[in-house]
Order: structure tokens, then sequence, then C-alpha cells
């Protein structure tokens, strides 16, 4: 698989949600908790709403503000209904400052 630089660590602050796109086109939500990075796929699985654009992020979990659905960013696990299908994630590496995804 390849690898995609998203960005510099300066560009996802803790705490927040970034949108970023793979190299193929593939939108992501980029998030900082607690300095480490994760990645999910940017479209909520139940009501497909932009986590990068309106989701919320509270520790390691994003909630959907259309139907308040909830999900576990570390593993993409849904924590909440009526949010049951997971997330798609992806592995994050960061070099230096670089941060890149594989995808």
């Amino acid at each position: 698989m390849d690898k995609t630089c998203i960005g510099k660590m300066s560009d996802y602050p803790p705490g927040e949600i970034r949108p970023a796109t793979l190299a193929d086109g593939t939108a992501l939500a980029v998030y900082n908790v607690d300095g480490r990075i994760y990645a999910t796929a940017d479209l909520c699985t139940h009501g497909e709403a932009s986590l990068s654009e309106e989701g919320i992020l509270t520790g390691c979990t994003v909630e959907c503000p259309w139907h308040f659905g909830t999900f576990d960013v570390t593993n993409g696990r849904a924590t909440a209904m009526p949010c049951t299908i997971p997330l798609k994630t992806y592995a994050v590496e960061v070099v230096d400052e670089d941060v890149y995804v594989q995808g």
C-alpha cells in the first residue's frame, strides 16, 4: 500500500479534527488525541455527515452532530446508537514532523 503525506504535525492541533485527502481522492478525518494522530473515513457510517467538518472530538470519541452517534477514533468502533457500522481506519506514521497515512 502507498503512503500519502497529509501534512505536518502542526497542521493537526491537539483535540481537533481536520480534513485530509489520500492520493486516490479518499476523504479522511484526522484527529489529534493527546499528541497522537489517528485517521478514519470522513463520512459517518450512519448519516454520511462529514466528521472533519461537523464532528465533535472529546478524548478519543468523535460525535456525529446529525444524530449524535459516536465512534472511537483509535479503532473506528461505533460506540453509541444510532451508529452500528464501524468507521474505516487508516494507519498513521509520523516521521520527523511529517504525517503519513497508509492508504
